[in-house]
C-alpha cells in the first residue's frame, strides 16, 4: 500500500539529516520507512481520536527504538537534532491526517532515544 495523503507523499522525511554525514542514509531511509509506514497504517486504520492515533505512534516510536540499535552499531545515535527532526516529522504526520492538536511528546512518548 502506498500513501494517498498528497501532503504526506510530497513530504521529504528526515530530509534535514541526509546533509549529516553522521547519520547513515541507509539508516535514515529506514527511519523514512517507518514514517511511511506510520501513514499507511493511519491511511488503513482511521483512527477515530487521539487516543488511537497515539497508539499507532507507540508503535512506530518502538520501530525507531529498534533502529538505534543499527546507529550505535554504525557509529552514530538518535541524538538532539535527529530526536527533534523525527518529532517534528511526527508531528507532521499528525497534522496532515487532522490531528493538529496532537501532542509532540505524547506522539513519541514510547522513545528512549
Amino acid at each position: 500500500m502506498s500513501v494517498t495523503n498528497q501532503q504526506v507523499a510530497g513530504r521529504e522525511f528526515l530530509r534535514g539529516l541526509y546533509p549529516d554525514e553522521y547519520f547513515p542514509d541507509r539508516l535514515l531511509d529506514k527511519g523514512r520507512g517507518i514514517l511511511l509506514r506510520l501513514c499507511e497504517r493511519i491511511e488503513a486504520e482511521r483512527p477515530a481520536d487521539l487516543a488511537a492515533l497515539y497508539a499507532l505512534s507507540a508503535v512506530a516510536t518502538e520501530e525507531f527504538n529498534r533502529l538505534q540499535e543499527e546507529f550505535w552499531a554504525a557509529g552514530s545515535e538518535i541524538e538532539t537534532v535527529a530526536r527533534d527532526e523525527i518529532a517534528v516529522d511526527f508531528g507532521f504526520v499528525a497534522s496532515a491526517y487532522g490531528f493538529g492538536n496532537a501532542d509532540l511528546e505524547e506522539l513519541v512518548a514510547e522513545r528512549d532515544w
